[in-house]
């Protein structure tokens, strides 16, 4: 494991932490956190739909807006988005947005992401910016702390549209 991949496992960790968070309090589990071109945490950030009556209080928004904030800039070109669940739409326009260099995946969402299984909007190039992809980080970890919160709460732990890494 590079020394890069092993930064970025550490980090999973902290964004897996924040997941289960989320999944005790009743929201989907999911976790985020935002580093910056030092490696340096500025925001983790797990979802709050549900807490906070908000449908835009994903992880990723969340943690985005947090580390702008710590900033005092929108701009984020330096930094590193790491989530337990590829993004959605909204929280994958939102990362292209902020000028994010890379983002790191736990697991794939065929459902609803849109960083390279349903949609890639991350790497269109009709956009203004590209970001690097990373997949595969605690896949397995991620994929399952999803398929037992479905399983728990729907029922629909085989239907699970969460993948391993690509």
């Amino acid at each position: 494991m590079s020394q890069r991949q092993a930064r970025y496992s550490d980090l999973m960790d902290v964004a897996l932490i924040e997941a289960r968070a989320a999944g005790e309090r009743g929201d989907i589990p999911i976790g985020a956190v935002v580093v910056d071109g030092d490696g340096q945490v500025l925001s983790v950030a797990s979802n709050r739909r549900e807490i906070d009556s908000d449908p835009t209080a994903h992880a990723e928004i969340l943690a985005l807006r947090a580390a702008a904030q710590r900033r005092g800039d929108w701009r984020l070109g330096d930094c590193t988005l790491l989530v337990t669940v590829e993004p959605c739409p909204m929280c994958a326009g939102a990362s292209v947005l902020a000028r994010i260099s890379t983002l790191v995946i736990g697991t794939w969402n065929e459902q609803y992401g849109a960083a390279g299984s349903r949609w890639d909007l991350v790497r269109d190039r009709r956009l203004n910016h590209q970001l690097e992809v990373v997949s595969g980080v605690r896949t397995e970890e991620c994929s399952q702390l999803l398929r037992e919160f479905l399983a728990d709460r729907r029922g629909d732990v085989e239907d699970a549209p969460y993948s391993g890494a690509r």
